[in-house]
Order: structure tokens, then sequence, then C-alpha cells
């Protein structure tokens, strides 16, 4: 397909106005090289402070919040790719792109386990949001070997997978940290969070 000429022009006088604007900037390797090491002097000198939370207020802040942040991604993909499919059939044999979907069903079950474990950590902040979650850990352990068995089809799984988000919505509300749905981007699902 040809490319119009005005295009090529334009590009072209783009990429050599940016090739001479980056050598035009440059300065010379031995100032370069001085005030590099100047830097690095005066940075081995002050200790570098690393931002963390000052009071216990801030802390149990930063903690809900990454609890209600990991619980919701791990409540959107188990929505998004294990209950709406299940409920609509695409798990029963001779379903219509029930492979594709078994997978996408396993790698949202490790990532919904991966996020879940995640957010009890996170928990473990805030006093109460660590209590209201201390019954759960067992159902979420438990979550462990369910991606193997949606691989293989068994809608038991799905259906043990949506108990265990409801359960974590109904103890994030109550230690006032309500967990909404994030679907995660395919790329996040497939990388495990």
């Amino acid at each position: 397909m040809p490319v119009p000429i005005r295009r090529l022009v334009v590009a072209l006088t783009l990429s050599c106005a940016l090739l001479a604007g980056s050598t035009a900037c440059g300065s010379s390797e031995k100032t370069s090289t001085k005030d590099t090491a100047a830097v690095q002097a005066a940075a081995a000198d002050t200790p570098s402070p690393t931002p963390s939370p000052t009071t216990s207020a801030e802390r149990q802040k930063f903690a809900k919040a990454r609890f209600v942040a990991n619980a919701g991604l791990a409540a959107g993909a188990t929505y998004q790719w294990i209950v709406k499919p299940w409920k609509a059939g695409k798990f029963k044999k001779g379903a219509h792109g029930r492979k594709m979907t078994l997978v996408k069903a396993g790698l949202a079950g490790a990532f919904t386990y991966n996020r879940l474990k995640a957010a009890v950590r996170n928990a473990q902040g805030d006093p109460l949001l660590s209590k209201a979650l201390a019954p759960l850990s067992a159902a979420i352990e438990g979550l462990k070997n369910l991606p193997s068995k949606l691989r293989s089809g068994d809608g038991n799984a799905a259906n043990a997978f949506n108990d265990v988000i409801n359960k974590v919505k109904g103890a994030g509300s109550s230690a006032d940290a309500p967990v909404k749905n994030q679907v995660p981007s395919a790329s996040q699902l497939s990388q495990g969070g």
C-alpha cells in the first residue's frame, strides 16, 4: 500500500529535527563526568529517607486501601472469567469456546488466589480487617487447588470461588473497607497480579 508523499516528508522532517535536537543538547563528556561524580558524592553524604507512613493511623489507612485494591481485583477476575461463563453454561461439555473459557477460568482462579492472599497480608495492618478476615483464611487457602478443577470443567469450583469472594466482600464491608469488582486486564491476569 503506497504511503502518501506528504506523510513521508513530514515523518522524515520530524525524525531529522529530533536527531538534530538531541545532538545539539548534549554536553561534552568531561563536564558530564565531573557533574555526575559531584552528584554521586553529594548523594553518598546525605542518607536518603525511605518513604513510609509515620503514624499507625496512616499505616492502617494504607493497609485498608491495599486490601480494597487486591480484593477488588480478585472479585473482578472471579466475576468476569469464572462466574459469568459458569452462569452462561460455557463450562459444560460441547459448549462453544469451552477450551478457551476453561483456560481463562484457570488463569483467573490462580490470579484470584494470589490477590486474595495479598489482601489477607494487607489486612494484617488493620486490626479490624484482620479480625474480620481471620475466619476466612481456611476458605481462601482452600482455593489453592480450584484452578486445576476449573480447567477440568468442575462447575462446583466456580461456585466455591463465588462464595469466598462474597465472604471477603462481606468482611471488608464490616470493617469499613467496601470492596468493588475491578476487572483486571488480560496482561495482569496472565502475570498473576
